[in-house]
């Protein structure tokens, strides 16, 4: 059987799988479910094309992968095939973890276990079924590999992962801003003390590169309507998570049902094959469908919110540089207890402030770093002669008051 398919992606035409182990992960349950969660959110909400998956983003950073190796390779950079391989399968599973509409249930379903963890204890379970066959991409992964520059490659500040998804979400989203020169990027990639660095020549495109990403949080991650839309269907979930506590039944898949009653940590997951396996069954579609049947719940605060959401009535989001008064979010919250009928408990449900954060470049951890010409090599903010760069190292915050009329 021929495993090197041709993959054919509206962002880089036909991707050939450069590995016949990739084909087969590619197959494997763990990562088809990948093709059931929105690489997006409830992004879709505003922005009607942002309906591409995890999966599309996984076999694109897969490809910028290939692209990145044979550069550094032509280079005269080490690279043997077993580290190649190594460092497309970890790529391709880097995001195998995350839950339905991404981080949205690490926040609620899966309290205080991050998706990176879940990823690793999946690729370990794969490595398992392969029979050893992932050693090198896991600790390529978990950057424990003699080459530190493999692990920049998969998760850095300049990784394959955020190359194509400011790329991939620009397009379906239509917002041009994200629109990056991932082509030019990757062809100034080079390796200097096994530091992954950027030939001085590529400074413009790196710059352009973080400000892209700045103006994407702003416009597409962090645009005040699709935060409107994540923030109420995380109430949604978080009374949804209250009211199975108190041993009230909820419709729900059994996938879900098990999340919603059970509390599984971080040490479950990477010991349990079945939690795997039930986690490997949930995605999108499992929330959806239960908060289609939520709408009729007897619970008027799950059931309202569901409407609301199905129905897109989202809440009124009011975003501003300094906080909001605890005299102001009570003054909504009053309003909604008059309209409604609530408690002060059920209204926070409601009425609810939270803060907003761009930190599009993070000189402290580990920068991007540039190979001038005289062979010294420095963090890009140094360099750079872009005074807006130089701000950009700074973390912008931002605070919401999410309410109803």
């Amino acid at each position: 059987m021929n495993k090197r398919k041709n993959i054919n992606d509206p962002l880089y035409g036909f991707l050939t799988l450069p590995y016949e182990i990739l084909f087969d992960l590619i197959e494997h349950p763990y990562f088809q479910r990948l093709r059931r969660i929105r690489q997006l959110g409830m992004s879709h909400l505003v922005f009607p094309g942002a309906n591409h998956t995890r999966f599309h983003h996984a076999l694109g950073a897969l490809y910028l992968m290939g692209e990145a190796i044979t550069n550094l390779r032509i280079k005269g950079v080490d690279i043997d095939e077993e580290e190649a391989e190594g460092a497309c399968i970890a790529i391709l599973l880097h995001d195998i973890g995350h839950g339905p509409f991404s981080h949205t249930l690490e926040q609620t379903i899966v309290h205080g276990v991050h998706h990176e963890d879940i990823s690793l204890a999946m690729m370990q379970q794969m490595n398992t079924d392969f029979k050893g066959r992932l050693d090198l991409a896991i600790s390529i992964f978990t950057d424990s590999y003699k080459k530190h520059f493999l692990h920049q490659l998969v998760s850095s500040q300049l990784d394959m992962d955020r190359l194509d998804y400011l790329r991939r979400d620009s397009f379906y989203s239509g917002v041009s801003e994200g629109v990056v020169s991932s082509d030019r990027i990757i062809k100034m990639l080079y390796v200097v003390n096994d530091e992954l660095v950027v030939e001085e020549k590529g400074i413009y495109s790196i710059e352009k590169f973080i400000i892209a990403r700045r103006l994407m949080y702003w416009q597409v991650y962090l645009h005040k309507t699709v935060v409107a839309a994540e923030e109420l269907l995380l109430k949604i979930l978080q009374r949804a998570k209250e009211l199975a506590s108190r041993g009230e039944e909820l419709f729900a898949t059994p996938a879900f049902h098990f999340f919603l009653y059970e509390n599984p940590g971080k040490e479950a997951f990477i010991h349990s094959r079945e939690l795997l396996d039930r986690f490997a069954l949930l995605d999108d579609n499992d929330v959806m469908s239960a908060i289609k049947v939520w709408m009729s719940h007897e619970d008027k605060v799950l059931s309202q919110l569901c409407k609301n959401l199905i129905y897109r009535h989202l809440p009124k989001i009011q975003v501003q540089k300094t906080g909001f008064s605890k005299e102001e979010i009570q003054a909504q919250r009053e309003i909604i207890m008059q309209k409604l009928g609530l408690s002060e408990k059920e209204a926070r449900y409601f009425v609810y402030a939270g803060k907003l954060e761009n930190k599009a470049y993070d000189s402290h951890t580990q920068g991007i770093s540039l190979l001038m010409k005289n062979g010294e090599v420095v963090d890009i903010a140094e360099a750079s002669d872009n005074y807006n760069l130089k701000a950009l190292k700074g973390s912008v915050l931002k605070h919401f008051l999410c309410y109803y009329k």
